[in-house]
């Protein structure tokens, strides 16, 4: 299958981390699914950059995203042995289906990976249940999304996921902020106090691999290479802010 990436995305990011990390940043550059500014985030933190995972709507992002996804578990070690590629209503659907493809081109041993996912509501006519695409009793899942957040979502997952018989064995997702989760309410943010971040939080909680494509150390090192000194530095500031204690 003819790459849908410009040559140039490969070669403009010139660091030491993988090829396909650098496609990858590039392309999410380039296209502005990650931006520079200030962004109000949901837990009020002031950020000096914001993701949007729901801009890789084109084939050619698409693809883009998906071999990022691929590579990422490929080169995971220990390797990864999983049975089901789970995607969480809504945004995991075409990253599982997307990811599933592009892994059994890279890997024969994928060949018989299966996706699925879930419905909001369950269905109460034909097979029914909860979950659409490959079943999950008795079979090792992972789960695939953008991001993480506070984790409510991936816990809903696992419970699911536990629900129906299945076994997870780890989480992918785009970005990794590295940052630590956002305070109580009687408490203030930026106190100083350590705190493991959403992501640390569930691979302590369910002792499983969570990777990312890319993490804030990895952004902040391209946008050096880059020469993007001011946002490398404000990202650094952010980081240094907010770092989580895992």
């Amino acid at each position: 299958m003819p790459s849908h990436t410009p040559a140039s995305a490969a070669a403009s990011i010139p660091s030491p981390i993988p090829v396909y990390k650098r496609v990858f940043l590039d392309t999410c550059l380039q296209s502005s699914i990650l931006k520079f500014g200030t962004f109000t985030l949901k837990s009020g933190r002031q950020s000096p950059y914001f993701f949007n995972a729901g801009l890789f709507h084109t084939a050619r992002l698409l693809y883009c995203l998906s071999t990022a996804y691929a590579h990422t578990i490929i080169d995971h070690e220990p390797r990864l042995d999983f049975d089901v590629l789970y995607g969480p209503a809504y945004k995991g659907i075409p990253l599982a289906t997307a990811t599933i493809e592009k892994l059994s081109e890279l890997d024969p041993r994928f060949e018989e990976l299966s996706y699925s996912f879930n419905r909001k509501e369950a269905k109460d006519h034909g097979e029914g249940g909860v979950i659409v695409g490959g079943g999950l009793k008795g079979k090792k899942v992972m789960i695939i999304d953008d991001v993480v957040t506070a984790g409510t979502a991936k816990r809903e997952a696992i419970e699911l996921i536990k629900k129906e018989g299945g076994e997870l064995v780890g989480i992918i997702v785009a970005l990794d902020r590295m940052e630590k989760m956002p305070a109580s309410e009687n408490e203030v943010d930026d106190d100083g106090v350590p705190r493991p971040s959403a992501i640390g939080q569930i691979r302590k909680e369910y002792n499983v691999p969570v990777l990312s494509i890319l993490t804030l150390d990895d952004l902040i090192g391209g946008l050096k290479d880059l020469g993007r000194l001011e946002d490398a530095q404000r990202c650094d500031e952010y980081r240094e802010k907010y770092r989580a204690s895992d």
